[in-house]
């Protein structure tokens, strides 16, 4: 290769170790071969931990990414031509180098056009509807989290929740895109993360369709869960997803000042009872500019509040724990405003699948607010109860 090409090859080559070093968790592996004449010699390379294992002619090289350009042109100084294909979750570059010319092209990884239109053509069938998370084109996903058969068509009995799923993503798409802005990576949290599957579906969603870098750490209480979240990562080359066994209640003062994880979204799925309080209240000292919750469980302030001007209606026991669920999530609501965020509330699946269908999106836009809280703290007063989230919140309140 003559100097010229290998000097163009090179630069090509230092921006794509600056990619891989940055986007480590993103990258997939190159495949390729160097010519000479009409032979073919293969090389590859792939991630292990924070190095690359880069084979080619019977060796074997461990190398920094920032690394891996010189040693290619060291390789390609001995042959005529150069073809790479560098794969990233979401895309493919594609390199090739001969002849006096280099050149690089993106092919995104939507180049199955039957299965995609397949896969578009099911999903219209089952509800009419455009879906966010698409047949076809996230069928990994979709058959780890058991919504899609092997075959590659939805499950009846799961048709339900790839819905609820779906609308997840599309609920949290806004608030995704403005807590991407001006980033180059989002840092996101699942307090009390269980089996991690809406996580999942998200880590897809930025990653692959918006083309934005994230951070996932998932926490829960459970070994047994974070190990199957961990496998699950692990078989969709998800690196950038890490699971912590610990307990939500000792997060929120351990992971405070140097080493935190300074996350821009908390979110708390169906995490019962007051684990939501508890995930809530992590977002709120961790100053994340972004807290999604959907409660699960309202068993606290039902066994605390007493209202007498209601005492006729709540002596009936079903209606005393509706009470409670609504009083319960509109606190939280009040308690989230009165530290800064802007909150909407709003039903992300239809009551019919299950009454525990509350969204809480909180969006942070000021500072503390200090009317708010007084005003949350006499409502509080007035119920004759003592929630949680204030009482994990007191100290910062009164800073």
């Amino acid at each position: 290769m003559d100097r010229q090409t290998l000097n163009k090859l090179g630069l090509m080559l230092q921006g794509l170790s600056y990619r891989i070093s940055e986007e480590m968790d993103y990258f997939i592996s190159i495949k390729g071969d160097f010519k000479s004449g009409a032979k073919r010699f293969p090389l590859s390379a792939e991630p292990s931990g924070d190095m690359l294992d880069v084979r080619f002619e019977g060796r074997n090289d461990r190398v920094k990414p920032r690394d891996l350009s010189s040693l290619m042109v060291d390789y390609a100084q001995r042959y005529d031509s150069v073809y790479l294909e560098c794969g990233f979750r979401g895309e493919t570059l594609i390199i090739e180098a001969g002849s006096g010319n280099v050149t690089m092209k993106t092919r995104q990884l939507e180049e199955d056009r039957e299965d995609l239109f397949r896969g578009h053509a099911e999903t219209g069938a089952i509800s009419g509807r455009e879906y966010w998370i698409k047949a076809g084109k996230a069928d990994p996903l979709l058959k780890e989290i058991g919504i899609m058969a092997e075959n590659g068509k939805i499950k009846n009995d799961m048709i339900r929740k790839y819905n609820q799923i779906d609308h997840f993503v599309e609920l949290l798409d806004p608030m995704i895109r403005e807590l991407a802005a001006g980033k180059s990576e989002i840092r996101i949290v699942d307090c009390a993360c269980g089996k991690s599957y809406l996580s999942f579906v998200l880590n897809y969603y930025i990653k692959d369709v918006l083309k934005l870098n994230c951070r996932f750490t998932g926490i829960d209480i459970s070994e047994e869960v974070i190990g199957a979240s961990r496998g699950i990562a692990r078989r969709l080359g998800y690196r950038n997803m890490n699971f912590i066994k610990g307990d939500i209640r000792q997060l929120i003062y351990e992971e405070e000042g140097e080493g935190a994880i300074e996350p821009d979204l908390v979110v708390s799925l169906h995490a019962c009872d007051t684990a939501t309080d508890y995930a809530l209240a992590y977002g709120i000292r961790s100053r994340a500019r972004g807290i999604v919750a959907v409660p699960c469980c309202h068993s606290e302030l039902l066994s605390q509040y007493r209202y007498d001007p209601f005492r006729e209606i709540l002596k009936h026991g079903v209606l005393k724990a509706r009470m409670a669920d609504v009083l319960t999530d509109g606190i939280r609501c009040m308690v989230l405003e009165a530290f800064g965020y802007k909150v909407s509330v709003v039903e992300y699946v239809s009551p019919l699948d299950t009454p525990k269908n509350l969204l809480i999106r909180a969006t942070r836009v000021s500072g503390f607010n200090r009317e708010k809280y007084r005003i949350c703290q006499e409502f509080v007063r007035e119920l004759n109860a003592d929630p949680t989230i204030l009482k994990e919140l007191m100290g910062l309140a009164e800073k």
